[in-house]
């Protein structure tokens, strides 16, 4: 799920962004420093908009960059078990289907893609059900259900399991 915070912290500004708005300046610090990258937490940064100087600089002696007290807001992605998402198959391989879901793929395994046997057919470059024939291929949208998250330190790291096999759930048609 996608959710909107506020965060607060000091930032330091060196001497070569003094040519820019304080506001500019602290935005384009802080979305060097976090986006794309996770806050275990929070979750997923995927955006940082609006900072706002809430401070007079200070500065520290023997350091040319003055330090401010910002605001700013972040678009996170926060993963929840049980959230039932919507995604675009990217990858197939034997055990199982990738699906992005924001700015993260989760994993399909095999053994949750339904309530068929399914394995991975080279030559469709699908996974096919043994009874159902049903086929999952790359490009494919599904709905599907978080079973775990597993957020690390960065967004490759992170893992999250993903479940198609309750009703009304896999392929969209």
């Amino acid at each position: 799920m996608y959710y909107l915070k506020t965060f607060v912290e000091s930032v330091r500004i060196p001497p070569s962004l003094f040519g820019l708005k304080l506001d500019k300046a602290a935005l384009q610090i802080l979305r060097e420093k976090y986006e794309r990258t996770v806050a275990k937490e929070q979750g997923i940064i995927v955006s940082l908009h609006e900072a706002r100087v809430k401070s007079k600089g200070r500065i520290i002696q023997g350091d040319g960059a003055a330090y401010f007290d910002v605001e700013y807001d972040a678009l996170v992605f926060t993963p929840q078990i049980n959230e039932v998402i919507v995604g675009e198959v990217t990858e197939l391989l034997e055990f199982g289907a990738f699906v992005r879901m924001g700015p993260i793929d989760g994993l399909v395994h095999v053994s949750q893609v339904a309530d068929d046997f399914f394995s991975y057919d080279k030559k469709k470059e699908a996974l096919v059900g043994k009874q159902s024939k049903q086929t999952i291929k790359k490009g494919d949208l599904v709905k599907a259900k978080i079973a775990t998250v597993s957020l690390k330190d960065s967004v490759a790291n992170s893992k999250i399991a993903l479940t198609m096999r309750p009703d009304g759930f896999g392929k969209i048609k």
